[in-house]
């Protein structure tokens, strides 16, 4: 067979495509584990609008009992598996040109029963909550129940389907995932405005580039993408080679394997460098963007701030002139109704708690209470303010790192990355209000 025939250059072809689809693949998982790492971990009360990554406790004030297990969680998902096993005969030819038959054995386990609770629950931290809405993400969830049983146990048929599949063998597998009550989360998605109150929520979002639920940590999803990326990148490097010895065997005129393979390897490790440079590329870009978002919401809350301490003053102001004049005038009535009471009798003054009630303490707490909701939009504000400001350290931090580690690098030089600045306490010194109330 000539090495140039179809089917040797089919054998080829097919390798390279194959090798190139594990280089997709691989830098599918560069990419995810790049995003998690250049995402900083957010405190809930820091929460804003866009992709965010929170780590804290699953709660819920509703919690759902597990179909299996039984257990308080706020996801859960079974299945429920058979047994069965067959003989099967088949006819063959054999290399004398003669017909027979042969029996062999097939065995496997099918799904018989499976389920999802997926409600929404929340992710608690040291600041507060956020609601997560699950449907959608990519949850990884930790296994709580595994267990294997015949007909002789009563989960079989307890859990189980009433019928038997085909060629049964009357054993069932029960599985069961789920994430318990109060387990330590890790989540990454989108954070948007809820419908019903003024608050943020996690939910899928299309153009998210990832939505992730996790009983596991950072670290261990990091780790686990980096050892994808690399099983991807050398299973396409050893099937593009493999592609191009099989290309230099088959053929009848014999061939250098070395003018096969060589080729073959460089189009891989071309391929390769392209494709780092391609997503080493755009995760700079996004993150560069991260940096410049982070900064414009320290710029919001300043702004937020910068609106609510005149309101406070002029409150302040206002409710200390007032409460000023409704003394003077309460003292004047109660010395009046009283002197008419002297008058005229016990009735009359039986009014003068009455009056002394609706007119000094009512108004008094109306405006205390309108002082005070702003005094902790205020320290709300003080402390997003901070938390936006840590946000962004975190992000310019590790972006200044990647311009600074080989390969990045070289990369980030060539193409004109510049680091951002930290913030310093200076930078962002809160307001100090002092208010004076009179006498």
């Amino acid at each position: 067979m000539p090495a140039d025939s179809p089917f040797a250059i089919i054998i080829l072809a097919a390798g390279v495509i194959a090798g190139l689809g594990c280089l997709v693949g691989a830098f599918h998982y560069y990419r995810r584990k790049h995003l998690i790492d250049g995402l900083p971990t957010s405190k809930v009360q820091g929460v804003f609008i866009g992709l965010t990554e929170l780590s804290g406790t699953a709660e819920t004030e509703e919690p759902i009992e597990s179909y299996l297990s039984g257990a308080k969680c706020v996801y859960y998902s079974y299945n429920v598996e058979e047994h069965w096993h067959r003989f099967v005969t088949e006819s063959y030819t054999d290399a004398q040109g003669h017909h027979k038959t042969r029996t062999r054995s097939e065995s496997g386990w099918k799904t018989v029963d499976s389920g999802v609770q997926a409600p929404p629950f929340y992710i608690k931290d040291d600041t507060g909550i956020i609601r997560i809405l699950p449907e959608g993400a990519d949850i990884h969830a930790g296994k709580i129940f595994d267990t294997t049983c015949s007909r002789g146990d009563a989960l079989y048929y307890l859990k189980g389907p009433a019928v038997s599949i085909p060629n049964s063998t009357h054993r069932r597998r029960f599985t069961e995932e789920a994430i318990p009550l109060h387990a330590k989360l890790y989540v990454v998605g989108q954070a948007r405005e809820r419908d019903d109150v003024v608050a943020a929520e996690i939910a899928k979002c299309r153009n998210a580039p990832m939505f992730l639920i996790s009983t596991r940590d950072e670290v261990a999803h990091s780790r686990q993408y980096a050892r994808r990326f690399w099983f991807w990148a050398v299973f396409g490097f050893a099937v593009t080679l493999g592609g191009a010895a099989i290309y230099s065997a088959v053929g009848s005129v014999p061939a250098s394997i070395a003018a096969i393979l060589l080729p073959a390897a460089g189009l891989y490790l071309g391929g390769l460098f392209i494709g780092w440079v391609w997503n080493a590329f755009n995760s700079l870009v996004r993150l560069r963007q991260r940096v410049k978002q982070a900064r414009s919401q320290i710029e919001v809350e300043a702004k937020r701030r910068y609106d609510l301490i005149p309101r406070i003053f002029q409150i302040v102001d206002a409710y200390r002139r007032y409460e000023s004049g409704l003394h003077q005038a309460a003292a004047q009535l109660r010395a009046r109704a009283e002197a008419l009471g002297e008058e005229a009798g016990e009735d009359l003054k039986g009014l003068v708690p009455l009056l002394t009630a609706v007119v000094e303490d009512y108004p008094s707490l109306k405006a205390d209470e309108q002082f005070y909701r702003l005094q902790q939009l205020l320290s709300e504000t003080e402390q997003r303010l901070a938390l936006a400001r840590d946000y962004y350290n975190q992000v310019s931090t590790f972006y200044n790192t990647r311009l600074r580690v080989i390969p990045d690098r070289f990369l980030a030089a060539a193409t004109g990355f510049k680091p951002f600045a930290l913030l310093s306490s200076s930078d962002l010194e809160r307001a100090r209000v002092e208010v004076k109330l009179a006498d």
